[in-house]
């Protein structure tokens, strides 16, 4: 999920087409509310279409990435004419949203409306208030990779095309390049975030090499003489950013990373769309970091049983005998693990024995489109360990990416040995359940069979990160590993690493938080190893408002499963259960709750 926001915003706007169907001309009256309701349902589709058409032209590599191709030779312009083009168009279709009678739409229409206004609203204010485009040069590392990373690595039209268009694309990105020279103000770039893109700038380059320039010789003459050329000044462009970053934005940047208590609550809620606030969030954290720190300690309790040298296991422990015996526990699922070179080896193994279980258990309807485990593109490295990239809804039947980022070779052993005791062998399998299946890859398929265009592209991060989250336990409650004791405490220990999430994001851009303190959250709270920590550190310095997805949509799941449970009671069938909440096309949580139990729509 890799789009600009107002891009994504926009193209919610096929939410409503192909879903309004006229009245035929025999068709008998339709009582006046169900007329109400069509012509509000065709000003909606109407609006959709035009703005759709609008943003296409304003997003182009989005519009790849999603699967249409119109635009494929184009590259986003964030000039300051390019921004007002942008700004005013968003505000243009807000207004006419705002003209639309929401109470008179379909209750799937209505979620669509409110979904578009909260993306454009707050598209809206992060132009105009959080200025990212001021101050986050991550915004133009990535549109650049992703320009032609979305062009060449799926094969949704042929070879020679998609390098014709990468072409034009390479032609345009040493102007993109300029563009971040001219609008980041090192005064308010923080440092981690002009270190982080320092590092990932000649990523670029690695996609050329990877994808192009190994077929430069199956190009007609004239197309691979301009591709060439292409590359040559994408080389000398990179080459240049890459000295402006190293000897002007590094040493100049003095930006606080921390947004600050007032923009990071209105960026909580338009991230989020929940009823839940930043002081409730931390509160049910708090709570539920305690509950489960007390489940592992009874798993604990169960494994060291009678074994040598196992440190105290009273009934009721103290707060070191709790944390010794946990850790000790922890070990035991740490000794078994991945050799170095061997963790996308495992993590394909671990996929397949997920996707085995829950076609054996019958738990939800399996993807029928392919999945590739990858190495993670160089460009995207360094913000996390894994990702689930998923394929456009306008593209159909290509494979989603499980992107798994390689050890870096200049780590040291104690670096490695860190990093495999948190991604032991158990762990690979909860990541393979939340990347894959059943998690974000699953979903992913089934978001985008959904009609709706919003809901098939502009999945909610809340939704999709909480679902990945919620199968975590529920496999494991389904009895996934044998109901081994060990798989439990490690998935705990994962739901920890969501929990300490949510209380991270908001302890370090509102309360100021040191690393000190964050690392004792990660490292000793939550049982995470140093190097899983220190990545996350910096993810939360680079990031803001995205970490408390995972808690606040895992929360909202097990919730909604509670209120169908008691619903349904006898009746409730898991595999059902599953299918219609994934039929909907991922919308925010609160929405999928209230059209599964028939609420209204807010």
């Amino acid at each position: 999920m890799r789009h600009s926001l107002l891009a994504l915003a926009l193209i919610a706007a096929l939410s409503a087409c192909g879903k309004t169907e006229a009245p035929g001309p025999a068709a008998p009256a339709a009582p006046a509310a169900a007329t109400d309701t069509s012509q509000a349902d065709a000003a909606f589709a109407d609006l959709s279409k035009r703005a759709l058409d609008g943003w296409l032209q304003l997003s182009p590599v989005s519009a790849t990435q999603i699967g249409e191709h119109k635009y494929d030779g184009q590259i986003d312009d964030l000039s300051e004419a390019g921004r007002k083009k942008y700004l005013d168009f968003a505000r243009q279709t807000l207004a006419e949203l705002d003209a639309v009678d929401a109470s008179k739409l379909s209750r799937e229409n209505q979620v669509d409306a409110a979904i578009l206004r909260n993306q454009l609203q707050s598209d809206i204010w992060n132009s105009e208030t959080l200025q990212s485009w001021a101050w986050d040069p991550q915004v133009y590392s990535g549109l650049a990779g992703g320009a032609l990373y979305n062009l060449m690595a799926r094969e949704f039209a042929p070879l020679p095309q998609r390098i014709r268009s990468a072409t034009e694309r390479m032609e345009k990105i040493p102007a993109l390049l300029a563009q971040a020279r001219a609008n980041l103000d090192p005064a308010r770039v923080p440092k981690v975030h002009a270190e982080t893109v320092a590092k990932q700038n000649a990523g670029i380059l690695s996609i050329v090499d990877t994808f192009i320039a190994p077929h430069l010789q199956e190009l007609p003459e004239t197309d691979r003489k301009r591709t060439e050329a292409a590359i040559d000044g994408l080389k000398k462009a990179v080459a240049e950013q890459q000295t402006w970053l190293d000897k002007t934005l590094v040493p100049q940047a003095k930006g606080d990373f921390r947004i600050g208590e007032k923009l990071y609550d209105q960026k909580l809620k338009f991230a989020l769309s929940s009823s839940l606030s930043r002081a409730e969030i931390k509160q049910r954290a708090e709570a539920e970091l305690k509950r489960v720190r007390e489940e592992m300690y009874g798993i604990a309790r169960t494994v060291l049983k009678d074994r040598p040298n196992a440190p105290a296991l009273p009934e009721t422990p103290s707060a070191d005998e709790q944390q010794k015996a946990i850790e000790a526990a922890l070990d035991l699922a740490y000794a078994e693990r991945p050799a170095r070179d061997k963790v996308v080896a495992d993590a394909e193994a671990a996929l397949k024995s997920a996707t085995d279980f829950v076609r054996a258990k019958d738990l939800v309807t399996l993807p029928d489109s392919p999945v590739k485990i990858i190495l993670m593109p160089e460009f995207q490295r360094g913000v996390s360990v894994a990702y689930c990239d998923s394929p456009g809804p306008l593209d159909k039947n290509l494979a989603t990416f499980y992107a798994v980022s390689p050890i870096p070779d200049d780590w040291s052993k104690e670096q490695v040995d860190s990093f495999l005791r948190e991604y032991n062998s158990r762990m690979i399998h909860l990541l393979s359940i939340h990347e894959g299946t059943p998690g974000h890859y699953l979903e992913g398929w089934h978001s985008a069979k959904f009609p709706s265009t919003l809901r098939g592209v502009l999945r909610s991060g809340l939704f999709a990160e909480g679902w990945a989250v919620y199968t975590e336990r529920m496999m494991q409650q389904q009895g996934y590993l044998d109901n081994d004791p060990l798989f439990h405490l490690v998935q705990l220990k994962f739901y920890l690493r969501t929990i300490g999430n949510a209380i991270l994001d908001q302890g370090v851009h509102v309360d100021g938080w040191s690393r000190e303190q964050a690392m004792d959250l990660m490292v000793r709270q939550t049982f995470q190893q140093e190097r899983e920590a220190a990545g996350k550190w910096t993810r939360a310095q680079l990031t803001s408002a995205q970490l408390p997805t995972y808690f606040v949509g895992a929360q909202e799941h097990f919730d909604l499963r509670k209120a169908m449970e008691a619903k349904l009671g006898d009746k409730f069938n898991l595999k059902a259960y599953h299918d219609q909440v994934l039929s909907y096309g991922a919308p925010p949580v609160r929405y999928v709750r209230e059209l599964m139990l028939d609420e209204p729509i807010n």
